[in-house]
C-alpha cells in the first residue's frame, strides 16, 4: 500500500495542528476499522477538532488478512499552563498584548495584581513594562 499526504497548513489562529496516521487488522473490515478507531482516538488530543480524515482498507491476497489505515488532520487549542509557569518571554509577550490594546498605557494596569497572578514581585511587572515600552520606542524609531 501507498500512501502520499499532501496539506496546507493556516498557521494563523492560536491552535495546534497535527496528523496522526495508524493501521490495524482486523477479522473484517469493520473489526479493523473499529480497531483502528480506536486507536487515533487514544492518541488524538483533547478537545481537538478534526479538520479531515480518510480511511483506507486493504486484505491481503496471501493471508487473507483484512488492514485498515486511518489518517487523520486536526486542530486542537494550545496546552494551557498557569500564569505562574510563564517565562519571564511569555510573560513579557502577554503583557505587551495588553499593552498594545491599550494604547501603551501603564497606568490601566493593576500591577499588584498582575504581579500576584504571575506569582512575581511588583517589581518584576515594572520591569517587564518598562522594557516593553522600551523595545516599543525603539521600534517606532527604527520604523
Amino acid at each position: 500500500m501507498n500512501l502520499t499526504v499532501v496539506l496546507l497548513l493556516d498557521d494563523h489562529g492560536n491552535m495546534k495542528k497535527g496528523i496522526i496516521a495508524d493501521y490495524a487488522h482486523g477479522k473484517n473490515k469493520e473489526d479493523a476499522i473499529t480497531k483502528t478507531m480506536e486507536k487515533i482516538n487514544r492518541i488524538l488530543p483533547k478537545n481537538a477538532k478534526v479538520v479531515d480524515f480518510e480511511v483506507g482498507t486493504y486484505t491481503t491476497p496471501v493471508t487473507r488478512r483484512t488492514y485498515a489505515v486511518v489518517v487523520v488532520v486536526y486542530n486542537a487549542p494550545p496546552e494551557e499552563k498557569p500564569l505562574s509557569e510563564f517565562t519571564i518571554k511569555e510573560r513579557r509577550e502577554l503583557l505587551a498584548k495588553i499593552l498594545e490594546n491599550f494604547n501603551y498605557n501603564p497606568r490601566v494596569l493593576n500591577i499588584s495584581e498582575i504581579a500576584r497572578m504571575f506569582g512575581v514581585s511588583r517589581d518584576s511587572i515594572y520591569y517587564d513594562i518598562e522594557q516593553i515600552l522600551k523595545d516599543k520606542k525603539g521600534t517606532r524609531k527604527k520604523g
